[in-house]
């Protein structure tokens, strides 16, 4: 499927990603946060079976600006700055992960400009939204002989201080933990990160949790939330941040993992469907 290349002004620098596909239009966002936005490619190019996708790499990595103040409210500044490089008045928002959790946050900020949004497997806004438990979760499903050298790892990476090779060895450590069946996840993704971009959103993502949950039974746009039953991310992460939403709905996956694209194919083009006719 072709890709259209695009890059458009934000509040500092310029954001670049891609589009594909023709229908409704839709923006798709990544998770991490700081992270590389290559892993969501398929899930990106399964919706554009039916819609017109973009997506874009947010501020942090290359091709995008390097710089920011990696808050939330500049994360979904640049969603806006995006829907208005592309000509968007509207668009339909798919976020996965931290992206799914972003996506709460635009649904209370900037409902006029989404006609609907879908949250996959994310982070959630009830509670911790989910942080502690996914974490021990990710960290029990590393081999035993592996565990005590990830988790190290993930402190340092948690607390700022881990090199960039650090960083990518604890990711290797604990990729398979992400999905169903660990033993069979597929092999290693290209990964980038930057830690500025990942340390201050967590800070910040944190620091405002109880005001997103306060706003939840004030969204007003529909929105929808699929999570996978064996995802080291609590389900109920994402179905209990559905209950809170007026008119929201969530599905549940049972036989996938975090990246539910690539353990149940076209779950996600039928969760979009669901949504377009309301």
């Amino acid at each position: 499927m072709e890709r259209t290349p695009f890059t458009v002004p934000a509040a500092s620098g310029e954001l670049s990603g891609w589009l594909a596909g023709d229908g409704p239009p839709v923006l798709a966002v990544h998770g991490g946060p700081g992270m590389n936005y290559d892993y969501l490619d398929a899930a990106v190019l399964e919706l554009a079976a039916r819609f017109r996708v973009a997506t874009f790499q947010q501020r942090g990595l290359a091709p995008s600006t390097l710089d920011g103040d990696f808050t939330v409210a500049e994360a979904v500044a640049d969603i806006v700055a995006v829907l208005d490089g592309l000509g968007w008045e509207t668009a339909y928002l798919v976020g996965h992960s931290w992206g799914g959790h972003l996506a709460f946050h635009a649904a209370a900020a900037i409902p006029q400009r989404l006609a609907g949004v879908l949250s996959v497997d994310p982070l959630g806004a009830v509670g911790d939204g989910g942080m502690a438990e996914f974490g021990a979760e990710m960290l029990a499903r590393v081999p035993d002989e592996a565990r005590e050298r990830a988790r190290v790892l993930d402190e340092k990476d948690t607390a700022g201080t881990a090199t960039p090779e650090e960083q990518h060895e604890v990711f290797s450590l604990v990729w398979p933990s992400y999905f169903a069946d660990p033993p069979a996840a597929p092999p290693l993704p290209h990964v980038e990160f930057s830690q500025p971009a990942n340390q201050g959103l967590f800070a910040d993502l944190g620091a405002r949790l109880p005001e997103l949950e306060s706003s939840l039974p004030s969204i007003t746009v529909p929105l929808g939330v699929v999570v996978g039953g064996l995802s080291p991310m609590p389900p109920s992460a994402g179905t209990d941040t559905a209950e809170r939403i007026p008119g929201a709905w969530s599905h549940v996956e049972p036989a996938a993992g975090h990246f539910v694209w690539h353990e149940a194919p076209g779950c996600l083009l039928a969760a979009m469907d669901r949504l377009v006719k309301g």
